[in-house]
């Protein structure tokens, strides 16, 4: 029996709960009095994705100064330099580590991690709808903090064991985007769903710009190891804040206001009464002939050639063809992801804006989006190739390419939650582990072709790939791309399609038995 000040919640998965509320018109005052908890959780969502991102590439700066380069350049194999001037990597501002690895081996540490990414997004993306995405997301963050902490005793012993942790790593960073794509579409008012998305994913941003910022910083200035203890130390702190504040939905949430709980679900169409989301089964059949799914699938993977060649292979890209020190490798490689966050953040705004005044369709402003965020970069990366070590050039392109990419968190990203979002968890797991072929490719592919060759022509092959993928990601996503909820995010479209069977069965029969 529910007591005075007490309500009854379901947490899925979980036995009836009585959560006390407080009287609204009562002298004390509780969080929702501040803030809004749908903000509360698009902010713990924006640090997730900043800690997911901040421990994903902190390895690609790091591992420049874990590397003995005089020992690697001075060896059997012979490469050839880039014909950049090199004026700086002469001094003590470039720092040899301990380990001999080469490009082949660099190639492989790094695109572990995208082997755990792989292999985890399906199941996590239909846990989080099924059971739980709060602690689902609890576990992405953990999985990656505890080996961070580890990495630097475990290279110690090999590299194939750091590969290990960077495995177990993906394995947690995989959870990331389902589970959060789960808790946008149970948080997220219709109106404000481009926002909260962009806010969320922008985190990924800001978590590459302070990762690269300060894991150059501290390798430059104390040592490589410190870059792990340090980043995964202050990381821990979010799990406390995600574990007291934070539910699967606002229906089970102490904090929240009757008032914004109320349009919360109002807006997403759901019943008053219904405590626990429905566990639906995945309309496969509908999914696996959808073109709009398919236009964010390929989107997706597609955009992740360009993506991760800005993210990953950049610093490399400074390292070997401009030739940069340590310092100016961090500066160069981090602050465009700044401008991309800011960008994200007001393209989302100017969208929500058009579209709750009805100048902008939903379909219309994921398509924009998209554009900017695909075929703009591709030129970007073009015209890097037709530029002869113009360092202030060369970054104002990369700079720009980096900054237009932001779009793609208003634009497909988005879009599993537009066409169903009652499956965007599991569809999301399904095209980011598409997705998450090209962060496996372009790794190694890059080792193999500057394994012997630094060249600016050699890294034009690789420039120029991946603005092609942008261009192809382009013309898909405007053809076949839809902003529109599909019928088939309906649980009643199946229930009713049976109905309408079985009675032009039963009026059959009864033709029949007339005659």
């Amino acid at each position: 029996m529910v007591g005075q000040g007490e309500r009854l919640v379901v947490q899925p998965g979980q036995n009836h709960m009585y959560v006390p509320v407080r009287d609204s018109g009562s002298g004390s005052r509780r969080l929702s009095d501040y803030v809004k908890i749908r903000y509360v959780f698009a902010v713990l969502g924006f640090i997730l994705m900043a800690i997911v991102y901040g421990l994903k590439v902190n390895l690609s700066v790091a591992i420049v100064g874990m590397r003995n380069h005089t020992a690697e350049k001075s060896g059997p194999i012979n490469i050839t330099q880039s014909d950049c001037p090199s004026d700086v990597q002469d001094d003590t501002a470039s720092k040899d580590g301990p380990f001999e690895w080469g490009e082949e081996v660099n190639g492989v540490i790094l695109s572990s991690y995208f082997f755990g990414y792989l292999v985890s997004q399906v199941p996590g993306g239909r846990a989080a709808e099924v059971f739980s995405a709060k602690w689902i997301l609890f576990a992405s963050v953990a999985l990656n903090i505890i080996p961070t902490l580890l990495t630097p005793p475990a290279v110690m012993i090999h590299w194939s064991v750091l590969v290990a942790m960077r495995i177990i790593e993906g394995v947690g960073g995989g959870f990331s985007f389902p589970a959060l794509h789960v808790m946008i579409s149970r948080w997220a008012p219709v109106e404000e769903r481009s926002l909260i998305s962009s806010i969320i994913y922008a985190g990924t941003a800001i978590g590459t710009v302070l990762s690269l910022l300060f894991t150059g910083l501290i390798v430059d200035y104390i040592n490589w190891e410190a870059a792990f203890y340090i980043m995964g130390g202050l990381s821990s702190i979010w799990c406390l804040l995600w574990w007291l504040l934070m539910t699967d939905s606002p229906r089970t949430n102490p904090y929240i206001s009757d008032e914004e709980r109320d349009y919360i679900t109002s807006s997403l169409g759901e019943d008053k009464e219904e405590v626990t989301p429905k566990k639906l089964s995945v309309p496969w059949k509908h999914v696996w002939t959808s073109s709009p799914f398919y236009a964010i699938l390929f989107s997706h993977m597609f955009s992740n050639f360009g993506w991760y060649m800005l993210l990953i292979e950049t610093p490399i890209y400074y390292d070997q063809v401009l030739r940069l020190s340590m310092n100016q490798i961090t500066i160069y490689s981090s602050l465009p992801f700044f401008t991309l966050w800011l960008f994200s953040l007001a393209l989302s705004a100017c969208q929500s804006k058009l579209i709750r005044k009805k100048i902008l369709t939903v379909t219309a402003a994921r398509k924009i989006a998209t554009f900017l965020a695909s075929a703009l970069p591709a030129l970007c990366l073009v015209a890097v190739n037709f530029l002869h070590c113009e360092m202030g050039l060369i970054f104002a392109f990369m700079a720009v390419g980096t900054t237009l990419m932001g779009g793609m968190f208003s634009g497909f990203l988005s879009n599993h939650i537009d066409i169903a979002p009652r499956f965007a968890g599991t569809l999301m797991g399904i095209t980011n582990t598409v997705a998450t072929i090209p962060g496996i490719v372009v790794p190694i592919i890059v080792g193999q072709l500057t394994k012997t060759n630094h060249t600016r022509e050699q890294w034009g092959i690789i420039l120029n790939s991946a603005a092609a993928f942008l261009i192809v990601e382009s013309v898909v996503y405007t053809v076949f791309g839809s902003g529109q909820e599909q019928p088939w995010n309906n649980p009643n479209v199946a229930i009713i399609s049976k109905d309408v069977e079985q009675k032009e069965a039963t009026e059959d029969e009864d033709e029949d038995t007339k005659m």
